[in-house]
């Protein structure tokens, strides 16, 4: 049985390469601005020059040989560190999208700030969703210090939900912290850096920047061993060149500089080529990632991060809408398809409303839909040497009885997968029947029948050690009677 894959491509390979060539000019005569000071001068002590304050430049002579460096697959692992994820090649993982700061409840038309109980929820929801392979600290809680949100937040996934997560920093001693808390599950920081279990967003900042944060975030990861998914963002007319290939320009001279930091830092180090773009919208003055424009910088960042050997992410499968409804799945669904047909490896972006600002529980159901959709496509046709399609006509010509032949009964659930939960296909009687649902009543159902399916915690010595290094950094910045709070409300105790 040989499987014939679809794929697309939206650049030819000149195309591809002359981007990069560009993206080198770019680094080379203008540079990048370095503000993190070690990263600054880790980079000068490497032999790269200095263009002017804290700008440094990055000729590409000096540069591949860094970049040589990076490994084109890895595996993340669940906390089991047996179960594990590959990242590379045209491996499709989907995870909910991070890190909104607001949330629509089941049912709502409004949407509120996200809390640490919404950080717990969406963890719960996430392990008992199989077409999620990958977790997020999906949303920011506002019902705790700003400076504290980005440890906070960790806890929930840790404890509730085994699979990998995607996550990142808000503050530059946050890293110490979340490092601590990852090598508990891992079971030590060496278990950690040969399993990783997390992968920490880098943002550099459009155009051709690395601020403090972000800077040290790249450092700290590469030598920890912790896979960085660096995220360039260029705003097409906003903050990045107008036209589409320029802002995948852009998009390239930013992560190629990233990279090579990365690489400087710690060679081998894992790390994915990815980003958040978009295209930006004159009469709005909005970001929309549910624009094509916006999807089709993403399929080209991406192809370029493949043809330089690099994993791949990218933001899809999200929406620009405020509620669940027919322009969220339009937008979800079209992303979800492309990024698979595309092979990008991590898809952020599941269960987005609101340009990326807004987690809705009901869309993460839908979307998870659409993701079966796009994994059912990737899978492509199979050309079975049985049944001998020939001979099969030729046999029921006469009664058209394929219903009970044996070749259906051991082929349908192969070749026909079911509807997903959120979607109806029943007859117009049946919906009627039940009552009209529309697709958002489906998925308001599937959250309540999921909420009452129990889902595996971590074990109480491990989630006391993650409670005992979250109270410990509470009390520095003294809010520790809040955190306890907090933890005892979403069912950690303390």
């Amino acid at each position: 049985m040989n499987a014939l894959r679809p794929v697309i491509t939206l650049l030819n390979q000149h195309t591809v390469t002359d981007i990069v060539t560009q993206a080198w000019e770019i680094l080379e005569n203008t540079g990048v601005q370095i503000e993190h000071g070690e990263t600054f001068h880790v980079l000068a002590d490497s032999g790269l020059p200095v263009i002017k304050n804290q700008r440094v430049g990055f000729p590409r002579h000096r540069c591949e040989p860094f970049l040589a460096t990076v490994p084109a697959t890895f595996f993340l692992f669940e906390r089991d560190l047996e179960t594990r994820i590959p990242i590379g090649g045209d491996a499709v993982h989907y995870d909910p999208g991070s890190a909104a700061v607001y949330w629509l409840d089941p049912g709502a038309d409004d949407h509120r700030r996200a809390t640490a109980a919404d950080c717990m929820l969406l963890a719960q929801l996430t392990e008992k969703l199989d077409g999620y392979h990958i977790q997020s600290t999906g949303v920011v809680p506002s019902d705790v210090l700003e400076d504290f949100a980005d440890c906070l937040r960790l806890i929930y996934p840790l404890v509730f939900c085994r699979k990998p997560v995607i996550t990142g920093t808000f503050r530059k001693s946050s890293f110490k912290i979340m490092h601590r808390m990852l090598s508990v599950i891992a079971g030590s920081p060496e278990l950690l850096r040969t399993h990783p279990l997390a992968v920490f967003d880098c943002c550099p900042s459009p155009p051709l920047k690395w601020s403090d944060l972000t800077g040290a975030a790249l450092m700290d990861c590469a030598r920890a061993g912790i896979p960085v998914e660096m995220v360039s963002m260029p705003l097409a007319g906003a903050t990045a060149p107008v036209t589409l290939i320029g802002s995948v320009i852009q998009h390239t001279a930013e992560s190629l500089s990233g990279a090579v930091i990365h690489q400087i830092a710690a060679p081998g180090a894992p790390i994915i080529w990815g980003g958040s773009p978009a295209a930006f919208d004159m009469r709005h003055g909005t970001t929309p990632m549910g624009a094509m424009e916006t999807m089709m910088i993403d399929l080209a960042y991406s192809q370029v991060g493949k043809y330089l050997g690099f994993p791949t992410h990218a933001y899809m499968a999200c929406s620009d809408a405020k509620l669940p409804d027919y322009q969220a799945g339009l937008e979800s669904g079209i992303g979800a398809v492309l990024a698979a047909l595309a092979g990008i490896n991590i898809v952020s972006g599941p269960g987005f409303l609101n340009y990326e600002n807004t987690h809705s529980p009901e869309k993460i159901i839908q979307d998870h839909d659409a993701c079966a959709l796009a994994y059912r496509l990737i899978q492509g046709m199979t050309v079975h040497a049985d049944p001998d399609v020939p001979a099969l006509l030729h046999r029921l010509a006469d009664t058209g009885d394929f219903l009970s032949d044996p070749s259906t009964r051991k082929l349908h659930r192969r070749e026909l997968s079911p509807a997903g939960k959120a979607v109806f296909r029943g007859s117009m009687d049946q919906w009627r029947n039940q009552g009209r649902p529309l697709s958002r009543d489906l998925a308001h159902a599937v959250l309540q029948a999921l909420a009452e399916q129990d889902s595996p915690r971590l074990d109480p010595g491990r989630t006391q050690a993650l409670v005992e290094i979250l109270l410990q950094e509470a009390d520095n910045l003294h809010i520790a009677k809040a955190i306890r709070e907090i933890l005892q409300a979403t069912c950690i105790h303390v």
